[in-house]
């Protein structure tokens, strides 16, 4: 197999794809993650033809003299170099991660995908065929980043119980206007068990909000760097909502005429990202007005764990809402655990005590 580069330079800057030459060995790991690049790198509504996909990782030649009609089309509607910027990248890197459906794939088939893509955007830097590197970047390797700390048990007992939750949510809403995307960014926090840097990147096209019962978020972005977005901190995620969430966001996406899939669902008046200090002030205040000690934006999420493990959702399903592995959530939240040995006990011998048939 071969890798090349086909460039054709046109008014509005020069067009490249990624091709491969195969042989008629079964497909690699590599020859599926570049065609799924190729295949995502193209036009917003380009009309995709059936086969496409399949065709690239077969028999596309970067030689081949008779173009046939799936080249015309990639001649036609592929992105130009010059388009790859941090937005469009950061798409292509969301949808790397799913599988045909909109289902996630698992987390080593999607990181190898995002990684040979990238190696094909840093091969054009390197070819200098565009300036700079536009993939989003990740903030930290998840070796790096659990080396480099020690984890401290949360002190569950100074978080705020569910009925405390929707009494400030619902004060927070009568503080001052700009109180109001405060209190939806809160209350995805809280419901969503999200990263404050996870719920300023929200688009319209990660929630899923069925008239009933419950949504989902599909958490696949986030604040790496002054509203610059890059992949959250433990990789992308899917996540069930409630109801009361459900609603919540179904309003304030009608009320804001939030009509494309690529809007962010909270931004400022002028457009721009909120700011963590006043999202912060806001918080502390709600809870003073209700009589409630100060607490971080980020006890939210350390809340919805609690209220999530209190409740008996299981530690790996838990986890897997989170973004953590089961070690990490076990340590972090302790001391909501408590009481488990004496359930166990009981679940245990009720167990043992079943007899057959």
């Amino acid at each position: 197999m071969h890798l090349a580069v086909h460039t054709e330079n046109h008014a509005d800057g020069p067009t490249t794809w990624w091709t491969q030459s195969l042989p008629s060995n079964p497909t690699t790991p590599r020859d599926a993650a570049l065609a799924r690049f190729t295949w995502l790198a193209v036009k917003q509504n380009a009309d995709m033809p059936d086969g496409l996909r399949r065709y690239l990782v077969d028999t596309l030649a970067p030689d081949a003299e008779d173009v046939p009609e799936m080249e015309r089309w990639l001649d036609r509607n592929c992105l130009t170099l010059a388009d790859l910027d941090r937005e469009v990248t950061a798409e292509i890197a969301r949808r790397l991660s799913l599988r045909l459906d909109d289902e996630p794939l698992a987390a080593t088939t999607a990181n190898r995908y995002r990684t040979n893509a990238h190696a094909c955007v840093l091969a054009a830097v390197e070819a200098g065929a565009i300036t700079a590197d536009p993939w989003p970047k990740r903030s930290k390797s998840r070796a790096r980043r659990k080396a480099a700390r020690q984890k401290a048990a949360v002190d569950v007992r100074s978080l705020p119980d569910p009925a405390t939750m929707a009494q400030a949510l619902a004060a927070m809403g009568n503080l001052q206007p700009g109180s109001k995307v405060y209190q939806a960014m809160t209350a995805v926090a809280y419901y969503a068990g999200l990263r404050p840097s996870e719920v300023v990147m929200l688009r319209v096209r990660s929630l899923t909000l069925p008239k009933e019962g419950w949504g989902r978020i599909d958490v696949t972005e986030a604040d790496i760097s002054f509203d610059e977005p890059g992949e959250p901190k433990t990789g992308p995620r899917r996540v069930p909502i409630p109801p009361v969430l459900v609603d919540l966001l179904r309003t304030w996406v009608d009320d804001n005429d939030l009509s494309s899939p690529t809007d962010l669902l909270f931004r400022t008046r002028n457009g721009t990202r909120p700011n963590t200090s006043n999202w912060g002030r806001a918080w502390r205040r709600t809870l003073e007005s209700i009589g409630q000690p100060a607490l971080r934006v980020y006890d939210c999420r350390h809340a919805a764990a609690t209220t999530w493990l209190r409740a008996g959702v299981p530690l790996g399903e838990t986890a897997r809402r989170l973004g953590h592995s089961v070690e990490t959530l076990v340590s972090t939240y302790v001391g909501a655990l408590e009481g488990d040995e004496e359930l166990g006990n009981q679940r245990i011998e009720a167990e043992l005590g079943r007899r057959p048939g």
